[in-house]
């Protein structure tokens, strides 16, 4: 990890187009990790209004098949690191290996270093020191999130795109006739239950240490790593669509980026009769629908920020989104509610009891926001 004030790694050194609607985008999609899920909580407390509830009953992961939008907060981060690597997609395979080598160095570099904080995210060694292997939970979303970026970059650095869209394809497909038809030991193929779906079995010869809360399979298990490569070629697949002009002007690719994700929903809901939508199996019609999602939620982010320039709302979500794995570690490293309730305790016992929830909320986005607005403007930007 480096403190980055103006000069970019060796690997960045071709400058990206930088678009404000993706760090605001991903400053959305981290919002809600930080706390924004418990607002609607708060707002029914505050009002009665049953509506809330519903936005509450979102803010929470699906049991197993299904989907909810806090369902989708994970594979949008996916999609959007894809859409970064297709702004400027570098073919590295025809350059000499002098010229390869930062590039590789750099890929490597942060395939580990997101595995190491992966695992600091979930306070490493889990029996303390000295260090107890077998109670380690390896598995991480920012495990997740490293396998699926290095393994679109080396499609990116080494294929075409049409390969990249036959690989794609060809992972979609052969993942789910894994889930549907692979027999295995023990088991029976296309039986998507908790304990006797071939995720489970695979975790249980293969993942070392312990699973999520115990969870069967592991909601980031080994199996399930492969189908999320597929949501961050999506997004190089859209990275290389909106860098590109378009004869018809930036609001055909508006509509185009909408259409194409309203296309990926409809096929993906089409498949759930075959092969549910399901977040911990990461099936291939979850991929669909939550491409689908990433997609249009880009498209409505592209065209309010960077088409029609409506840039000064968006910036509480930039500032969110220019840190985003920082502030992500430190949403489990760092206890922001006793900061919070130090700073703004007093101020929210002094209002009504059915204020105080959404006050709490409030407070606690806050220092959050506040530590990141500091480190925005003094261009202090961690980058991996």
């Amino acid at each position: 990890m480096e403190m980055m004030q103006t000069n970019e790694s060796l690997a960045e050194k071709v400058k990206k187009p930088r678009l404000m609607s993706l760090d605001a985008l991903r400053g959305f999609d981290m919002f809600w990790i930080l706390g924004g899920e418990a607002l609607f909580g708060g707002l029914l407390i505050l009002t009665g209004w049953t509506g809330w509830q519903w936005g509450d009953e979102q803010m929470h992961h699906s049991q197993w098949h299904g989907f909810q939008f806090y369902d989708l907060i994970f594979p949008l981060f996916i999609f959007l690191s894809g859409v970064a690597l297709g702004l400027s997609p570098k073919r590295l395979d025809k350059l000499p290996m002098n010229e390869r080598l930062p590039v590789y160095r750099h890929g490597i570099k942060r395939l580990f270093l997101l595995l190491l904080l992966g695992i600091l995210y979930n306070h490493g060694w889990g029996a303390g020191v000295p260090a107890d292997p077998e109670k380690v939970r390896y598995a991480s979303v920012l495990g997740r999130i490293a396998f699926a970026w290095f393994f679109a970059a080396l499609l990116v650095w080494h294929t075409s795109l049409r390969t990249q869209i036959v690989v794609a394809l060809g992972i979609l497909l052969g993942y789910g006739a894994v889930q549907l038809w692979l027999p295995f030991p023990g088991g029976q193929a296309g039986v998507l239950s908790p304990a006797e779906s071939i995720n489970a079995y695979v975790d249980s010869i293969l993942l070392p240490g312990i699973s999520y809360q115990g969870y069967t399979p592991d909601p980031e298990g080994i199996l399930s790593t492969l189908p999320a490569i597929v949501n961050a070629l999506a997004g190089v697949f859209v990275g290389h669509f909106i860098v590109k002009s378009h004869p018809k002007g930036e609001w055909a690719k508006v509509g185009l980026l909408a259409a194409a994700g309203g296309i990926c929903l409809a096929v993906g809901w089409l498949l759930d009769v075959v092969i549910p939508v399901n977040k911990i199996l990461w099936t291939s019609s979850f991929v669909l629908v939550t491409s689908g999602w990433s997609m249009i939620l880009l498209a409505i982010f592209y065209a309010l920020v960077d088409v029609l320039k409506w840039q000064r709302w968006a910036f509480f979500f930039v500032v969110i989104g220019t840190n985003a794995i920082i502030i992500y570690l430190a949403s489990s490293l760092v206890d922001w509610k006793y900061i919070a309730l130090s700073v703004f305790g007093g101020v929210v016992a002094t209002l009504p009891a059915t204020s105080q929830p959404l006050a709490a909320v409030i407070s606690l986005l806050a220092v959050q926001w506040l530590v990141l607005y500091w480190m925005y403007r003094r261009n202090i930007f961690v980058k991996i």
